[in-house]
């Protein structure tokens, strides 16, 4: 009995590839994209899917999220992070970085080696550290009582729990010992960011000077733009080298203010992100993020003591949506934003573009931009 098809060849598609929209056709094998190209696919022993003439596009990438489906990173669990990756496959995240809250020292670690695990198993792709060497006058949803300086013993730790898989870390730059930090990290290939931060704008571009990359969720837990006094958000924009990183869920950016950024930044610099939490994908309720309690009341997760902003509660397609039909972002450029931008900040090789040779990690769009289906490394989550 002969074996059935071995990979799928998308017909009746428009294609976001990296030289623009196609109409035509992509063929994935071996988890892989091997060819695609305009008009009629030639013949092969794929099967045939036809896209019906939706947007076929790269699987998005979310390098700043911390849970989803009821669970959260900094569980320590390799299971319920797996329910988190499985939720976002789901909804069109094909490559997601684990993010972690500030914790106690020993639970940090713990909750790295557990994230090492899952990302060996590929399901994610890496481990990032929000914390714990940030501003507690700019902590949002940390711990402030778990903030400490920079240490470059307990990075060495935490670097040994990652075991290689450690992606990147937020500092706050006008920390002592901070910028130290941030070439400790570069010089292990770990990417650097700016955040949770009260620096001034000297401040900011000596960080960037010292090899930080990424800004992270420009605008939240950050100095604010003032004309004598630009601080980091200024510092990030102005900074060619500098990818910032924008929460675009309606609630935590004005959208005249998130347009701002693709105007200044330009669309090879802005990374969509979630910044989700343990809540996504389960309606209004009491969750925790970290140690903190945290009531989400239509779809806004605030911190129950305080009521300030906590996480989000949105997937990245939904961010994608937004900036598209609320703030007239062209379609190219905010999915740029939630695919190549962020795959190129972190250094991930062979996602966030449609391109022979890169991860068969796809998502078909409807005309309203909803998510029709999902393929991850050649298989289908969802099927059209």
């Amino acid at each position: 009995m002969g074996q059935g098809p071995t990979g799928t060849t998308l017909t009746n598609a428009r294609l976001l590839t990296p030289h623009g929209i196609r109409a035509g056709w992509l063929r994935a094998e071996n988890q892989r994209i091997t060819a695609l190209g305009t008009g009629e696919a030639p013949q092969s022993e794929t099967e045939a899917v036809d896209a019906g003439g939706r947007w076929v596009l790269p699987g998005a990438v979310d390098i700043h999220v911390h849970g989803g489906a009821g669970a959260a990173f900094s569980d320590a669990d390799p299971e319920r992070a797996m329910r988190i990756v499985e939720f976002n496959r789901s909804q069109g995240v094909t490559t997601l970085v684990g993010g972690l809250v500030t914790a106690a020292p020993e639970d940090t670690l713990d909750q790295i080696a557990a994230l090492a695990e899952v990302a060996d198993a590929d399901g994610i792709a890496g481990v990032y550290l929000e914390g714990p060497y940030i501003a507690e006058s700019k902590c949002g949803a940390h711990d402030p009582a778990l903030l400490r300086a920079p240490d470059l013993a307990e990075f060495a730790r935490m670097l040994k729990a990652g075991r290689g898989h450690v992606r990147m870390i937020t500092v706050a730059p006008e920390l002592p010992g901070s910028l130290e930090l941030i070439r400790a990290a570069v010089s292990e290939g770990v990417i650097a960011a700016v955040g949770h931060t009260d620096a001034t704008y000297d401040q900011a571009r000596a960080a960037f000077d010292a090899g930080a990359t990424v800004a992270t969720h420009v605008y939240n837990q950050m100095r604010p733009l003032h004309h004598r006094e630009p601080g980091p958000i200024a510092a990030a924009l102005n900074d060619e080298r500098v990818t910032v990183e924008l929460i675009n869920d309606g609630v935590h950016v004005h959208p005249g203010a998130a347009r701002l950024v693709f105007d200044n930044a330009g669309g090879d610099r802005v990374a969509l992100i979630t910044d989700a939490m343990s809540a996504t994908g389960l309606g209004d309720g009491e969750y925790t993020l970290g140690k903190l309690r945290v009531r989400v009341e239509g779809g806004r997760a605030r911190i129950a003591e305080t009521g300030q902003i906590a996480s989000s509660t949105i997937v990245l397609p939904d961010a994608v949506r937004r900036a598209v039909h609320t703030m007239g972002v062209p379609l190219e450029t905010a999915v740029h934003a939630a695919t190549a931008v962020p795959a190129r900040a972190l250094g991930l090789a062979g996602v966030g573009s449609l391109t022979a040779g890169g991860r068969a990690d796809l998502l078909l769009l409807d005309d309203d931009l909803s998510v029709a289906a999902v393929m991850h490394h050649g298989e289908w989550v969802t099927r059209p």
